[in-house]
């Protein structure tokens, strides 16, 4: 018998936000694929994270290898370093245009499946500052989206859904308590080991720590020092 849930793609990073989303398109009523890119990230121990988190939730998880350390420009996928306590601006974390392309490859994903829904875990309140996490892009990239595929054109209404936009991080963290989720098998850390341990000083650290302290939910992440 076919499936009545509508199918959704869910790019998923290992990290909280990300887990948090999953949890939350799932308990929407969505049976959903997760996406993960192997970029050249880093912190590769977040990749690790993403397949926790499937697994556990018993989502099927594709994750397809990009290499942006051939473009750089980021402390995220060039030698440059993670600043460690709080920034300004735009920081150097920021990978270009990475959320463009995530979407880009999780839209042509959605098509082969035959999904009309994606999901996101951008976030516009507690986060780094970065351009692509706006609701204005997340629109722009919507509109596009239906006028750039097969599917649009045959009428299909491919929708981005940003179920953290608007919250704050503890508000996040609460969402997912809620439905289960479990945060140690996360990680958020710019700066993570191979163990998957975070620094404790970078900016995700930062906002991930007072996320859970301002959510009055134990905290679980495991730290290097």
């Amino acid at each position: 018998m076919t499936d009545p849930r509508p199918l959704a793609v869910v790019l998923v990073s290992g990290g909280l936000d990300s887990a948090t989303a999953l949890a939350m398109a799932r308990a929407d009523g969505y049976d959903c694929h997760a996406l993960a890119v192997d970029y050249g990230q880093r912190h590769r121990s977040e990749l690790d994270a993403a397949r926790r988190v499937c697994e556990t939730a018993g989502v099927p998880i594709k994750i397809l290898p990009l290499d942006l350390r051939a473009i750089g420009g980021s402390a995220l996928t060039d030698d440059i370093d993670v600043p460690q306590g709080g920034t300004t601006g735009i920081p150097v974390t920021y990978v270009p245009a990475r959320n463009t392309i995530l979407l880009s490859l999780a839209l042509g994903f959605a098509e082969v499946l035959g999904a009309e829904h994606i999901f996101i875990g951008v976030n516009a309140v507690d986060y780094s500052g970065y351009p692509d996490c706006r609701p204005e892009f997340i629109a722009a990239y919507q509109r596009m989206a239906r006028l750039a595929t097969k599917a649009g054109v045959e009428g299909g209404e491919m929708t981005i859904h940003t179920p953290l936009i608007d919250l704050t991080k503890a508000e996040i963290i609460r969402r997912g308590a809620v439905l289960g989720v479990d945060y140690s098998l996360t990680v958020s850390c710019y700066r993570a080991d191979s163990e998957g341990r975070a620094c404790g000083d970078c900016d995700s650290c930062r906002i991930r720590r007072e996320g859970f302290r301002a959510a009055g939910v134990p905290d679980p992440t495991s730290y290097s020092q």
